[in-house]
Protein backbone atom coordinates (compact mmCIF):
# COMPACT_ATOMS: atom_id res chain seq x y z
CA UNK A 1 0.00 0.00 0.00
CA UNK A 2 1.05 3.59 -0.76
CA UNK A 3 1.51 6.25 1.24
CA UNK A 4 2.27 7.07 4.93
CA UNK A 5 -0.36 5.31 7.17
CA UNK A 6 -1.94 2.28 7.08
CA UNK A 7 -5.57 2.58 9.76
CA UNK A 8 -8.99 1.78 9.46
CA UNK A 9 -11.12 2.90 6.77
CA UNK A 10 -13.41 4.30 9.11
CA UNK A 11 -10.25 7.05 9.01
CA UNK A 12 -10.41 9.38 5.78
CA UNK A 13 -8.64 12.09 4.53
CA UNK A 14 -9.68 15.32 5.60
CA UNK A 15 -8.08 18.82 5.53
CA UNK A 16 -6.44 19.87 8.77
CA UNK A 17 -5.34 23.46 8.06
CA UNK A 18 -4.98 25.56 11.20
CA UNK A 19 -5.71 22.30 13.26
CA UNK A 20 -3.55 22.60 16.67
CA UNK A 21 -3.22 18.85 18.15
CA UNK A 22 -4.14 18.30 21.99
CA UNK A 23 -1.30 16.86 24.04
CA UNK A 24 -1.55 13.38 24.35
CA UNK A 25 -1.73 12.75 27.68
CA UNK A 26 -4.84 15.39 27.67
CA UNK A 27 -6.28 13.47 24.80
CA UNK A 28 -10.15 12.81 25.69
CA UNK A 29 -10.73 9.55 23.57
CA UNK A 30 -7.52 7.50 25.79
CA UNK A 31 -10.13 7.59 28.30
CA UNK A 32 -12.49 5.94 26.33
CA UNK A 33 -12.14 1.83 25.29
CA UNK A 34 -13.48 2.97 22.11
CA UNK A 35 -14.36 6.07 19.63
CA UNK A 36 -18.14 6.12 19.97
CA UNK A 37 -19.24 8.69 17.34
CA UNK A 38 -17.73 10.23 13.76
CA UNK A 39 -16.59 13.37 15.72
CA UNK A 40 -13.95 10.29 17.90
CA UNK A 41 -12.98 9.56 14.66
CA UNK A 42 -12.10 12.36 12.90
CA UNK A 43 -10.52 13.26 16.14
CA UNK A 44 -8.05 10.92 15.94
CA UNK A 45 -7.48 11.50 12.28
CA UNK A 46 -6.76 15.05 12.79
CA UNK A 47 -4.49 14.93 16.06
CA UNK A 48 -3.05 11.98 13.75
CA UNK A 49 -2.10 13.95 10.71
CA UNK A 50 -1.02 16.99 12.37
CA UNK A 51 1.43 15.21 14.10
CA UNK A 52 2.89 12.86 11.15
CA UNK A 53 5.04 15.22 8.94
CA UNK A 54 7.62 16.13 11.55
CA UNK A 55 8.14 12.52 13.27
CA UNK A 56 8.68 11.03 9.37
CA UNK A 57 11.12 13.48 8.47
CA UNK A 58 13.21 12.22 11.32
CA UNK A 59 12.79 8.24 10.78
CA UNK A 60 15.24 7.03 9.00
CA UNK A 61 16.51 2.98 7.75
CA UNK A 62 19.58 1.71 9.06
CA UNK A 63 21.61 -0.31 6.67
CA UNK A 64 23.80 -3.06 8.70
CA UNK A 65 25.36 -4.45 5.38
CA UNK A 66 23.46 -7.56 5.99
CA UNK A 67 20.02 -6.10 6.88
CA UNK A 68 18.01 -3.94 7.56
CA UNK A 69 16.25 -1.87 10.69
CA UNK A 70 14.98 1.66 11.43
CA UNK A 71 15.46 3.85 13.83
CA UNK A 72 14.55 8.00 14.83
CA UNK A 73 16.81 11.01 14.75
CA UNK A 74 16.56 12.72 18.58
CA UNK A 75 19.18 15.88 18.41
CA UNK A 76 19.80 18.06 15.73
CA UNK A 77 23.46 16.70 15.64
CA UNK A 78 22.68 13.54 14.14
CA UNK A 79 21.84 11.03 17.75
CA UNK A 80 19.49 8.11 16.53
CA UNK A 81 17.76 5.91 19.11
CA UNK A 82 17.07 2.56 17.76
CA UNK A 83 17.16 -1.20 19.30
CA UNK A 84 20.05 -3.00 20.35
CA UNK A 85 19.63 -5.86 18.08
CA UNK A 86 19.32 -3.50 15.31
CA UNK A 87 22.74 -1.74 16.10
CA UNK A 88 24.12 -4.73 16.68
CA UNK A 89 27.37 -3.98 19.34
CA UNK A 90 29.66 -1.25 20.13
CA UNK A 91 31.80 1.03 17.84
CA UNK A 92 30.22 -0.78 14.12
CA UNK A 93 30.11 1.13 11.38
CA UNK A 94 26.39 1.34 9.68
CA UNK A 95 24.33 3.89 6.88
CA UNK A 96 21.58 6.00 7.99
CA UNK A 97 19.34 6.87 5.46
CA UNK A 98 17.01 9.68 5.60
CA UNK A 99 13.79 9.71 4.23
CA UNK A 100 14.85 11.59 0.93
CA UNK A 101 17.60 8.68 0.04
CA UNK A 102 19.94 10.07 1.30
CA UNK A 103 23.19 8.06 3.28
CA UNK A 104 25.21 9.36 5.88
CA UNK A 105 27.71 7.18 7.90
CA UNK A 106 27.21 6.53 11.19
CA UNK A 107 28.72 4.84 14.35
CA UNK A 108 27.24 2.48 16.51
CA UNK A 109 27.10 3.81 20.65
CA UNK A 110 26.46 1.94 23.32
CA UNK A 111 23.73 -0.68 23.72
CA UNK A 112 21.15 -2.19 26.55
CA UNK A 113 21.22 -6.24 25.84
CA UNK A 114 19.01 -7.23 28.41
CA UNK A 115 16.47 -4.08 27.61
CA UNK A 116 17.04 -4.11 23.80
CA UNK A 117 17.73 -0.42 23.78
CA UNK A 118 20.72 1.20 21.71
CA UNK A 119 21.99 4.43 20.26
CA UNK A 120 23.76 5.47 16.95
CA UNK A 121 25.53 8.46 15.74
CA UNK A 122 25.39 10.12 12.44
CA UNK A 123 29.28 11.27 11.83
CA UNK A 124 28.39 13.44 8.88
CA UNK A 125 28.68 16.94 9.83
CA UNK A 126 25.25 18.53 9.45
CA UNK A 127 22.10 19.54 11.21
CA UNK A 128 19.20 16.67 11.01
CA UNK A 129 15.43 16.79 11.39
CA UNK A 130 14.61 15.46 15.24
CA UNK A 131 11.85 14.34 17.34
CA UNK A 132 11.24 15.34 21.01
CA UNK A 133 11.16 12.93 23.67
CA UNK A 134 7.89 12.43 26.17
CA UNK A 135 10.25 12.92 29.53
CA UNK A 136 6.61 13.36 30.98
CA UNK A 137 6.47 9.72 32.16
CA UNK A 138 2.47 10.18 32.04
CA UNK A 139 2.26 6.89 29.94
CA UNK A 140 -1.16 5.11 30.56
CA UNK A 141 -2.71 1.71 29.43
CA UNK A 142 -5.00 2.59 26.75
CA UNK A 143 -3.65 5.65 25.55
CA UNK A 144 -3.73 5.80 21.94
CA UNK A 145 -0.01 5.76 19.92
CA UNK A 146 1.16 5.59 16.45
CA UNK A 147 4.36 3.61 15.42
CA UNK A 148 6.43 4.41 12.43
CA UNK A 149 9.25 2.46 10.89
CA UNK A 150 11.26 1.40 7.28
CA UNK A 151 9.01 -1.92 6.42
CA UNK A 152 10.89 -4.30 4.89
CA UNK A 153 13.33 -1.77 4.08
CA UNK A 154 13.87 1.47 2.79
CA UNK A 155 11.26 2.03 0.18
CA UNK A 156 11.69 6.22 -0.82
CA UNK A 157 8.67 5.90 -2.87
CA UNK A 158 6.59 4.36 -0.05
CA UNK A 159 8.08 6.15 2.92
CA UNK A 160 7.99 5.39 6.56
CA UNK A 161 4.48 3.32 7.28
CA UNK A 162 2.88 4.95 10.00
CA UNK A 163 0.28 2.66 12.53
CA UNK A 164 -2.14 3.72 14.62
CA UNK A 165 -2.31 1.44 17.81
CA UNK A 166 -3.01 1.41 21.29
CA UNK A 167 -0.98 0.80 24.37
CA UNK A 168 -1.97 -2.57 25.88
CA UNK A 169 0.46 -2.85 28.55
CA UNK A 170 2.62 -1.03 30.24
CA UNK A 171 5.49 -1.65 32.27
CA UNK A 172 9.17 -0.37 33.61
CA UNK A 173 10.98 -1.59 30.39
CA UNK A 174 8.15 -2.68 27.78
CA UNK A 175 5.77 -1.54 26.23
CA UNK A 176 3.09 -4.05 24.51
CA UNK A 177 0.76 -2.30 21.52
CA UNK A 178 -1.89 -3.70 18.95
CA UNK A 179 -0.78 -2.41 16.07
CA UNK A 180 1.23 -4.35 13.42
CA UNK A 181 5.06 -4.50 12.96
CA UNK A 182 6.76 -6.71 11.12
CA UNK A 183 10.74 -7.03 9.84
CA UNK A 184 12.18 -3.57 9.11
CA UNK A 185 10.22 -2.04 11.64
CA UNK A 186 13.12 -2.94 14.33
CA UNK A 187 14.23 -0.44 15.98
CA UNK A 188 11.71 2.36 14.61
CA UNK A 189 10.01 4.90 17.01
CA UNK A 190 6.33 4.92 19.11
CA UNK A 191 4.84 8.28 19.70
CA UNK A 192 2.07 9.69 21.54
CA UNK A 193 -0.69 11.52 19.79
CA UNK A 194 1.38 14.90 20.41
CA UNK A 195 4.31 13.61 18.37
CA UNK A 196 6.34 13.30 21.31
CA UNK A 197 8.65 9.94 21.54
CA UNK A 198 7.45 7.54 24.09
CA UNK A 199 9.60 4.44 22.91
CA UNK A 200 10.97 1.95 20.36
CA UNK A 201 10.43 -1.07 18.78
CA UNK A 202 12.00 -3.64 20.06
CA UNK A 203 10.31 -7.04 19.03
CA UNK A 204 7.00 -8.46 17.69
CA UNK A 205 5.25 -11.29 19.25
CA UNK A 206 3.92 -14.81 18.20
CA UNK A 207 1.30 -12.94 16.40
CA UNK A 208 1.49 -9.86 14.34
CA UNK A 209 -0.54 -6.85 16.43
CA UNK A 210 1.42 -7.82 19.28
CA UNK A 211 4.05 -5.62 19.54
CA UNK A 212 7.12 -5.02 22.25
CA UNK A 213 8.68 -1.55 22.46
CA UNK A 214 11.69 -0.35 24.99
CA UNK A 215 10.38 2.85 26.73
CA UNK A 216 12.04 6.45 26.15
CA UNK A 217 12.59 6.21 30.38
CA UNK A 218 15.11 3.47 29.98
CA UNK A 219 17.50 5.61 27.08
CA UNK A 220 17.22 8.26 29.37
CA UNK A 221 17.96 6.44 33.04
CA UNK A 222 21.25 4.71 31.33
CA UNK A 223 21.96 7.94 28.83
CA UNK A 224 25.60 8.60 29.98
CA UNK A 225 27.03 5.56 29.59
CA UNK A 226 25.44 5.09 26.16
CA UNK A 227 26.99 7.76 25.21
CA UNK A 228 30.09 6.17 25.98
CA UNK A 229 30.03 3.22 24.40
CA UNK A 230 29.25 1.27 27.02
CA UNK A 231 27.97 -2.27 26.67
CA UNK A 232 26.14 -3.18 29.16
CA UNK A 233 24.00 -6.44 30.62
CA UNK A 234 24.05 -9.77 29.21
CA UNK A 235 21.64 -10.53 26.27
CA UNK A 236 19.60 -11.38 24.61
CA UNK A 237 19.20 -8.65 22.52
CA UNK A 238 23.15 -8.18 21.87
CA UNK A 239 26.13 -10.49 22.49
CA UNK A 240 29.34 -9.33 24.11
CA UNK A 241 32.31 -9.42 21.48
CA UNK A 242 34.73 -12.19 22.37
CA UNK A 243 38.11 -11.40 21.86
CA UNK A 244 40.01 -13.70 19.71
CA UNK A 245 36.78 -15.22 17.72
CA UNK A 246 37.49 -12.85 14.64
CA UNK A 247 38.95 -14.35 11.47
CA UNK A 248 40.24 -12.76 7.99
CA UNK A 249 41.31 -15.76 6.26
CA UNK A 250 44.42 -14.97 4.32
CA UNK A 251 47.69 -17.08 4.42
CA UNK A 252 51.17 -15.28 4.20
CA UNK A 253 54.50 -15.13 3.33
CA UNK A 254 57.01 -12.52 4.57
CA UNK A 255 58.31 -10.40 2.35
CA UNK A 256 60.84 -7.73 2.01
CA UNK A 257 58.00 -4.57 2.04
CA UNK A 258 55.48 -6.69 4.60
CA UNK A 259 53.64 -9.81 4.26
CA UNK A 260 52.64 -11.20 0.73
CA UNK A 261 49.11 -13.01 0.35
CA UNK A 262 49.47 -16.02 -0.94
CA UNK A 263 45.60 -16.91 -0.45
CA UNK A 264 42.54 -15.81 0.18
CA UNK A 265 40.26 -18.32 2.02
CA UNK A 266 36.39 -18.56 0.38
CA UNK A 267 33.55 -16.72 1.94
CA UNK A 268 36.32 -15.37 4.09
CA UNK A 269 36.20 -11.57 5.28
CA UNK A 270 39.57 -11.10 3.47
CA UNK A 271 37.16 -12.35 0.04
CA UNK A 272 34.84 -10.10 1.12
CA UNK A 273 36.78 -7.25 1.25
CA UNK A 274 38.22 -8.16 -1.85
CA UNK A 275 41.94 -8.58 -0.96
CA UNK A 276 43.80 -10.25 -3.49
CA UNK A 277 46.33 -12.89 -3.97
CA UNK A 278 49.57 -11.02 -4.26
CA UNK A 279 48.47 -8.08 -2.57
CA UNK A 280 51.02 -7.16 0.28
CA UNK A 281 50.03 -6.43 3.53
CA UNK A 282 52.20 -3.22 5.15
CA UNK A 283 50.20 -2.03 8.19
CA UNK A 284 47.39 -3.06 10.05
CA UNK A 285 45.28 -0.70 12.00
CA UNK A 286 48.72 1.78 11.89
CA UNK A 287 51.03 -0.65 12.98
CA UNK A 288 53.62 -2.36 10.31
CA UNK A 289 53.54 -6.25 10.27
CA UNK A 290 56.36 -8.30 8.47
CA UNK A 291 55.59 -11.62 9.96
CA UNK A 292 52.38 -14.06 10.20
CA UNK A 293 52.63 -13.74 14.35
CA UNK A 294 52.33 -10.00 14.14
CA UNK A 295 49.56 -9.98 11.97
CA UNK A 296 47.54 -12.73 14.46
CA UNK A 297 48.91 -11.30 17.67
CA UNK A 298 46.56 -8.01 16.21
CA UNK A 299 43.80 -10.46 15.10
CA UNK A 300 43.59 -11.92 18.62
CA UNK A 301 43.05 -8.59 20.04
CA UNK A 302 39.68 -8.62 17.98
CA UNK A 303 36.44 -10.29 18.06
CA UNK A 304 33.93 -11.07 15.21
CA UNK A 305 32.46 -8.19 13.51
CA UNK A 306 35.06 -5.67 14.47
CA UNK A 307 36.95 -4.41 11.42
CA UNK A 308 40.72 -3.73 10.34
CA UNK A 309 42.13 -1.27 8.82
CA UNK A 310 45.00 -2.63 6.02
CA UNK A 311 47.42 -0.58 4.23
CA UNK A 312 48.53 -2.72 1.51
CA UNK A 313 50.36 -2.71 -1.65
CA UNK A 314 48.53 -4.07 -5.05
CA UNK A 315 50.34 -3.81 -8.50
CA UNK A 316 53.22 -1.45 -6.59
CA UNK A 317 50.41 1.41 -5.87
CA UNK A 318 49.74 1.81 -2.36
CA UNK A 319 45.65 1.21 -1.10
CA UNK A 320 43.59 1.36 1.93
CA UNK A 321 41.49 -1.39 2.84
CA UNK A 322 38.70 -2.06 5.43
CA UNK A 323 37.60 -5.52 6.71
CA UNK A 324 35.15 -7.14 8.92
CA UNK A 325 36.23 -9.76 10.70
CA UNK A 326 34.30 -13.09 10.22
CA UNK A 327 33.74 -15.39 13.08
CA UNK A 328 36.34 -18.38 13.59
Amino acid sequence: MKGAFIYSSALWVIATLGFVPMAAHAFPLNEKKAPETQEDLMLIQQTLLASIPKAKAATVSIDLGNGFGSGVIVSKEGLVMTAAHVSGGVGKKVTIIMPDGTKHKANTLGLMAETDAALVQITDTGEYPFVELNRTGNINLGDWVFSLGHSGGFNKERGAVARLARLVRVANTTYQTDGTLIGGDSGGPLFDLDGKLIGIHSRVGPQLPVNMHVPVQVFIDNWEPMMKSEFMGEGPFAQKPIKGNGMLGVATKSVEAGLEITKVGKKTAAEKAELKVGDVIRKVDGKEVKTREELQTIIKDKSAGEELELEILRDGKERKITAELAER
